[in-house]
């Protein structure tokens, strides 16, 4: 009897502690599908969002991917790696892991500790004349009350070449399908040669003679090339006001134009963001064959997967203006991390393009000039391209 006693005593402690382990995956097993159905459906705004996952993967070498795959898949590795590729050292990367900084990149080190330093933290793929990393594009973010400040503002000079810009030079042509996009986010951005009473550069901002006369003018350029063009004209800065949004979510109000842009016109090929540098006159001038351009700086995002193409088109336009009107671009950039938009909507377009023309001190004489310097760069770019493709 003490034996049948013990034995269901034993069966039954047993049966229990299989039940409390059962009970205790099934407990785990539901918070796991509770977990995942809440950060499937909570708002996009809450979520673990991309851009923090690719701020934190931005110190991390591509190579280092290609590595990890080539754990798995051998012939990917001989495939991607060139055989004179230096080999990674994973000591190297624990070290940028753990402490953030790159022992082939000072500027990752002093970045921290001197005030200001992250403004040089961007990486020149194409430097122009005399560009390095004290003279790269500075994108000011001033309080949208700035921005949205009335003054007075002129436009009394002459524009270049009014007599001919009206004569269409259509030995290629479009039709009537437009191709290339232009829109500037920050549309307001304006230059004080043209505000009146204005010094400050901080305030070189204006409803109407701003960045978008330079887009104009660009559009009746390649017009002229017979490069069909839209230009939008969407006050961005409006819609930061009335939803009550920083000067830094202007990329949020113009993300959606651009959507628009591309769905409803299937021939949109390129896309165009213009502005305006920070910079003074000093950086921002060049002169070509005795006439004064606005310099050009070709800006690409870095917190977006596959920009290559993106920025291969950015190349090919600096080397361009170079053969053509050699100094005028100041090169291409690559911006992204802490403190930047790092996208600027080139996820939506190979072909998307961020471009400074000119600084705060640049009169509408210079920017003219530059614009139509570029419409004929992006022409000769553009039919090459035309050809090629047809001949395929």
């Amino acid at each position: 009897m003490d034996y049948l006693r013990q034995l269901w005593r034993k069966t039954m402690i047993g049966f229990l502690n299989n039940l409390r382990r059962g009970t205790i995956w099934i407990i785990l097993l539901s918070l796991l599908f509770v977990s995942i159905s809440f950060v499937t459906t909570i708002k996009p705004a809450y979520r673990l969002s991309s851009s923090i996952i690719t701020n934190w993967t931005s110190q991390i070498e591509g190579s280092v991917f290609i590595y990890l795959l080539g754990m798995e898949n051998k012939q990917y590795m001989h495939a991607t790696v060139p055989n004179n590729h230096e080999q990674l050292s994973w000591s190297d990367l624990l070290f940028e892991l753990a402490t953030n900084i790159r022992l082939n990149d000072i500027r990752s080190l002093l970045g921290r500790e001197i005030p200001s330093f992250y403004a040089y933290d961007q990486k020149i793929i194409v430097a122009g004349e005399g560009t390095d990393y004290t003279d790269l594009p500075i994108e000011s973010a001033p309080p949208l009350d700035v921005v949205l400040e009335q003054r007075d503002a002129s436009l009394e000079e002459d524009q270049p070449n009014q007599e001919e810009k009206d004569k269409p030079d259509l030995e290629n042509t479009t039709g009537d399908k437009q191709v290339v996009f232009l829109y500037s986010t920050h549309n307001r951005e304006s230059f004080l040669p043209h505000l009146d009473g204005v010094k400050d550069p901080n305030q070189a901002f204006h409803a109407e003679v701003n960045i978008t006369k330079v887009s104009e003018r660009l559009e009746k350029s390649l017009e002229k090339k017979g490069i069909g063009t839209q230009v939008d004209h969407t006050d961005f800065m409006s819609i930061l006001n009335q939803k009550d949004w920083e000067y830094w979510q202007s990329y949020d109000a113009s993300q959606p134009i651009v959507e628009e842009a591309l769905a409803n016109n299937k021939h949109i090929t390129y896309v165009f963001d213009l502005h305006r540098d920070s910079r003074r006159r000093e950086d921002t001038t060049t002169t070509v064959k005795g006439k004064e351009y606005a310099s050009l700086f070709f800006v690409i995002g870095s917190d977006y997967s596959n920009n290559s193409k993106n920025v291969a088109l950015a190349t090919e336009l600096h080397e361009k203006l170079e053969e053509k009107y050699p100094g005028l671009s100041r090169g291409v950039t690559q911006q992204g991390g802490a403190g930047k938009n790092g996208v600027y909507n080139q996820d939506l377009s190979d072909n998307a393009i961020l471009i400074e023309f000119g600084g705060v001190d640049n009169t509408m004489t210079e920017l003219y000039r530059s614009a139509d310097a570029l419409a004929e760069v992006f022409s000769d770019y553009y039919w090459d391209a035309e050809a090629v493709q047809n001949q395929q």
